[in-house]
C-alpha cells in the first residue's frame, strides 16, 4: 500500500469513527473516554494504534508522514543505494518489523530481544581501551559482552554469523484461585548458544524482552519531569505498600544525568536517543548518537529524528464501553485492589516541541517509575538506578485492543502473559497484595476488573 492510499484510509477511518464517535459511541461530554486528549483517535480496529493524533496541525503532519517513512524503511546490506547500513549482525530489519502495527509484539524471532551484560565484577570485561558505541554512559551499570555487546543479535547479513542462537521453550505451572478455580502460568526458558556451540557463559546477565506498543509516548515525554517525581515514594512513607521511585539515566546529547522515561525498565530519557538505541541495538545501524568507531554513521540526525517524531504524534485510542455496568464496577475492583497506586489514571502534560501534545489531561494508566515486580518476573539484571526485579510501570491505554491489532500477541516484558488474566497473577512484589486481592475475589468481580482492563 502507497504512503498515500495510507494516509487516504487512516485518514477516511479517523472521519468515520469520528463521525460514529459523535452518533453512537463515547459522548465528547464523557473525558475519561478521550485517553490522550485532543490527541485521542476514536478507533478499536486493527489500525487503532496506526493514526497520526487528530489534532496536528498541516506541518506537524508532514512531519509525521515523514517519519512513518523511515519508521516502514527496510534496511540492507551496503553498499545501496536505500537504506544501506543492516548489520553485519541484527534482529529485524525495519522498526515496524519488530513493532507490527506500533503494537505489542510476539515472543517469537525477530521480536524477542535478549538483553545481555556482564556483572560488574566480571573476569572477562571488555577492555576499556576497545570501542564501542554504547560505551558512553559514565554511570552505566550494563558493561557490554565481548562479541556481543548489550543486546544478541541473532539475525547476520551474508557471511557473517549471528551472535548467537536463541531458542524458546515454556515452563507451565499450575495454580488455584481462592474459589477453587484453577489456572496455568508459562514463563519462557531461553537456551542461547554461540556460533562455536558453546552455550553462553552462565555469568552473563540476560534479559527477554518483547517489542512494547509505540502509540501514545510523546504525551508522556510532555509530562513535566516534576509531575513524575511528586508520584515516587521510595520509602514508602505513606505506607501503602508501594514505593515507586524514579530511574536516573544518562542523555547523551546533554551528556549528564537524568529522568529516565522509555524503554521497560525507564532506562532512556527521550524519544530521540530511544529511537537511536534502536536502530543500533534491532537493526546495527549507527546513528548520530551510537557512532562508528571512526565517527562515522549509517543513517543521519535527520532520518533519527524522524523515527523519533512518528513514535511522538501518533494518536492514543478512546476507551471504549465506560457506561457499562460490569465495567464500571471493574475499575471500582481495580482501585480497591490498589492496581491504582501505580497504573495512575490521570496526568498532565506540561511543555513539548509539538504544542499540539501540551496541556493535554491524558490517561495513560502509568505513573512512569521503578517497581519492584518480585522473584517472578526479575530478570537480575540492573540497569542505571533499576534493580534486577523492578520495572517501569507499564501504561495500561489501548491495553484492550492488543490482540485486536496483533492476534496471539501477549503481555509483561517478556511475553508470558497470554491474557491480561495471567499478567495480573504474575504480579509480586509491590504489587504482591494486588494480586493476592485479585485472586480472593469470587469470578465475577475477576472477570468485571478484566473487562475493565479490556475497555482501555
Amino acid at each position: 500500500m502507497s504512503k498515500l492510499t495510507k494516509f487516504l484510509v487512516l485518514a477516511g477511518g479517523v472521519a468515520i469513527s469520528t463521525f460514529l464517535a459523535s452518533t453512537f459511541f463515547v459522548p465528547s461530554s464523557v473525558p475519561p473516554a478521550m485517553a490522550g486528549g485532543d490527541t485521542t483517535v476514536i478507533s478499536r480496529s486493527s489500525r487503532a494504534y496506526e493514526h497520526p493524533a487528530p489534532n496536528l496541525s498541516e506541518k506537524s503532519n508532514e512531519e509525521h508522514f515523514e517519519g512513518d517513512l523511515a519508521f516502514d524503511a527496510v534496511f540492507v546490506t551496503a553498499p545501496a543505494r536505500v537504506n544501506p547500513g543492516l548489520g553485519p549482525q541484527f534482529n529485524n530489519a525495519s522498526c515496524t518489523g519488530c513493532h507490527l502495527r506500533n503494537g505489542r509484539g510476539l515472543p517469537e524471532k525477530g521480536q524477542l530481544l535478549v538483553r545481555v551484560s556482564n556483572p560488574e565484577n566480571a573476569s572477562n570485561l571488555p577492555d576499556k581501551d576497545d570501542y564501542h558505541a554504547e560505551r558512553v554512559a559514565p554511570s552505566e551499570n550494563t558493561p557490554p559482552v565481548p562479541g556481543i555487546g548489550t543486546q544478541i543479535q541473532d539475525q547476520a547479513i551474508y557471511g557473517h554469523p549471528p551472535e548467537a542462537r536463541v531458542e524458546i521453550s515454556w515452563k507451565a505451572e499450575k495454580g488455584q484461585y481462592q474459589d477453587g478455580t484453577g489456572y496455568e502460568l508459562r514463563s519462557p526458558q531461553a537456551t542461547i548458544t554461540l556460533p562455536n556451540e558453546q552455550p553462553l557463559p552462565s555469568e552473563v546477565l540476560t534479559s527477554l524482552r518483547i517489542p512494547p506498543p509505540v502509540f501514545g509516548l510523546g504525551l508522556l515525554e510532555a509530562v513535566p519531569e516534576k509531575n513524575i517525581l511528586a508520584l515516587a515514594d521510595p520509602k514508602d512513607s505513606n505506607n501503602d505498600g508501594i514505593s515507586g521511585r524514579p530511574n536516573q539515566v544518562w542523555d547523551m546529547e546533554q551528556k549528564k544525568i537524568t529522568l529516565g522515561r522509555f524503554g521497560l525498565k525507564a532506562n532512556q530519557p527521550n524519544l530521540l536517543q530511544q529511537s537511536a538505541a534502536a536502530y543500533f541495538n534491532d537493526m546495527g545501524v549507527t546513528n548520530p548518537l551510537f557512532l562508528e568507531a571512526d565517527g562515522s554513521s549509517d543513517i543521519d540526525a535527520q532520518t533519527l529524528k524522524a523515527a523519533a517524531v512518528y513514535a511522538q504524534t501518533l494518536a492514543v485510542p478512546a476507551r471504549t464501553l465506560i457506561k457499562d455496568q460490569k465495567v464500571k464496577r471493574g475499575e471500582q475492583l481495580f482501585t480497591k485492589a490498589n492496581c491504582a497506586s501505580c497504573h495512575i489514571s490521570e496526568l498532565r502534560t506540561g511543555q513539548h516541541e509539538y504544542a499540539e501534545l501540551e496541556n493535554q489531561t491524558i490517561h495513560p494508566y502509568t505513573d512512569m517509575l521503578l517497581h519492584d515486580m518480585g522473584a517472578g518476573l526479575a530478570d537480575n539484571r540492573p540497569d542505571f538506578e533499576a534493580t534486577g526485579s523492578e520495572w517501569r510501570t507499564s501504561p495500561l491505554w489501548g491495553i484492550g485492543v492488543t490482540q485486536t491489532v496483533l492476534p496471539y500477541s501477549s503481555y509483561l516484558h517478556d511475553g508470558r502473559a497470554r491474557t491480561l488474566e495471567e499478567a495480573i497473577l504474575w504480579h509480586g512484589g509491590e504489587a504482591q497484595s494486588a494480586q493476592q486481592t485479585f485472586m480472593a475475589m469470587a469470578e465475577e468481580d475477576r472477570d468485571a476488573l478484566v473487562r475493565f482492563l479490556h475497555s482501555l
